[in-house]
């Protein structure tokens, strides 16, 4: 791309996020979020998880100064579809179609299927933010395309995307805070005697002749991963059909970013029969995937909720953030929360209808999520 309207900065796509510096990726992404990280992009690019074939073609787009200094990154790929976003805009995309347009390609800001909050700007002062969602949206209008979306924004930075002029969409996440636990026992402790009385049942019926095995760092090892890569299939395959992850990116993972991983196996008479893997970020623990080729009363509660808890409890977390969707999680002390989406629709009549459309979804998910939290199993008072 051109230089932009202010001559000391220029915007650029760069084919792939390996094709940057790791050391100047990460000096804007921060170390907080392992998700943004160089590794974990990355990773997805060298295992043929994103690229060529799956719809999810890297297209970062990059801020630098007069001095070729990088100030600023955009997390970005152009989409032939709208799979593993979590953020659906499917209906969007018909009523585009139908109007004569076409919706595909679009520009994603997102880490490909992860629906965890995170930097979508990656930089190295706020003030670089606008200049750089001007810059997606000159790449957009340039190539006819139909719109750019930035999924799963965190708090900090979705009133840099309002001040650009994206439209704001919201949904539901449900995720659970720690209060200064200083043990699970502590965080039974705030609910309901009955809740109470029903994790712990939950637990000990989950555990019943089990052994959980918590693993991080170079105590994963290869046949971990090979019967973790059986778990994940099998959850794909009922899910939507074919896994997006690539049997290499676990491995990757392993090799590149093992101290930021835990994985949780289940093993029945020293056989893993469930596991759940989280990632470690510096303020939350993030479970993203879960799978099981036997069936346990309770053990995905126990390893994907119950077992986080403890770990963000014993490694002092904040939170923990257990993935899309899951009113099952709300009676677990997992609380319903606002995920944020911003959007930018390049033509002037689609983008009105989309913002009409958004006025009235914030209204419906502000009041599901006010009754939700009204439903949570803390005590009242």
């Amino acid at each position: 791309m051109a230089p932009m309207a202010d001559s000391a900065l220029t915007a650029r796509l760069v084919p792939a996020v390996g094709d940057i510096a790791a050391a100047d990726w990460d000096r804007l992404a921060g170390d907080d979020n392992p998700f943004t990280s160089h590794a974990f992009l990355k990773l997805l690019e060298d295992s043929g998880s994103v690229g060529p074939g799956t719809g999810w073609q890297p297209a970062p787009l990059v801020l630098e100064d007069a001095a070729g200094k990088l100030v600023g990154a955009l997390p970005s790929y152009l989409k032939g579809h709208s799979q593993g976003e979590y953020v659906f805009d499917y209906a969007w995309a018909d009523a585009w179609h139908r109007a004569g347009g076409d919706y595909y390609p679009k520009l994603q800001v997102s880490v490909p299927f992860t629906p965890a909050t995170g930097p979508r700007l990656l930089l190295a002062d706020d003030g670089y933010a606008v200049p750089l969602l001007r810059a997606a949206e000159q790449l957009v209008t340039q190539n006819g395309w139909s719109s750019a979306h930035a999924t799963f924004i965190e708090p900090a930075q979705q009133a840099l995307f309002e001040e650009a002029g994206w439209l704001r969409r919201e949904d539901i996440q449900f995720h659970w805070y720690n209060r200064d636990f200083g043990s699970f026992e502590d965080f039974l402790a705030t609910l309901t005697s009955r809740k109470r009385k029903d994790l712990r049942k939950e637990r000990r019926a989950a555990n019943e002749g089990l052994d959980v095995r918590a693993l991080t760092g170079a105590d994963i090892k290869p046949e971990h991963w090979d019967a973790f890569w059986l778990f994940y299939q099998d959850t794909g395959a009922r899910k939507w059909g074919t896994p997006y992850l690539t049997r290499e990116a676990f491995d990757l993972m392993g090799e590149r970013m093992a101290d930021r991983l835990l994985l949780l196996l289940a093993f029945e008479d020293d056989l893993p029969i469930a596991g759940a893997l989280n990632f470690i970020g510096g303020q939350a623990l993030y479970g993203r995937y879960w799978g099981c080729l036997a069936e346990r009363r309770f053990l995905h509660f126990e390893l994907c909720y119950y077992r986080a808890i403890d770990a963000a409890i014993e490694l002092g977390l904040d939170r923990v953030e257990a993935g899309a969707q899951g009113g099952h999680k709300l009676a677990r002390g997992y609380e319903p929360v606002a995920t944020v989406s911003m959007h930018y629709l390049a033509d002037p009549g689609f983008r009105a209808a989309v913002e009409n459309f958004l006025s009235c979804e914030r209204m419906g998910v502000g009041v599901d999520r006010l009754h939700l939290a009204e439903r949570t199993p803390f005590k009242k008072g």
